[in-house]
């Protein structure tokens, strides 16, 4: 390091350190982001096998039936985690899914509604 007579570093001296401190924050920076996709969560849905949640906004504990619902609003598609397994519907609007704690036994749930929502029978979009 460069010093001047009083002691104190010169501006070269600060301007590398300044360099540095920046590139060691862009570098934390880059891993975290890095880290954060490489770790996307996934879960295994009864009828059709593993789904990532990345395009999906997922809401936690509704009801104790209801653990946790994710929705995907562009395909119309809902995952939905009941007590220990994950389910998912299709053709299913906003509105519908805004209202699942009081209305999933009654509005959705494939025995309620003659599986008018249920995704058997109907082709799944890869998201």
């Amino acid at each position: 390091m460069t010093y001047d007579s009083d002691g104190r570093r010169t501006n070269r001296a600060r301007t590398v350190r300044l360099f540095a401190v920046i590139f060691f924050a862009a570098m934390v920076g880059i891993f975290a982001v890095r880290t954060s996709t490489a770790h996307a969560e996934t879960v295994d849905v009864k009828y059709r096998g593993p789904v990532d949640l990345a395009k999906f906004e997922c809401q936690g504990t509704i009801s104790t039936l209801v653990n946790r619902v994710c929705y995907n609003a562009e395909h119309q598609y809902m995952l939905i985690l009941l007590k220990a397994t994950w389910y998912h519907y299709c053709e299913i609007d906003a509105g519908t899914v805004g209202k699942l704690s009081k209305f999933y036994n009654a509005r959705i749930k494939h025995s309620s509604t003659g599986g008018k929502f249920g995704c058997r029978d109907k082709v799944v979009l890869e998201l």
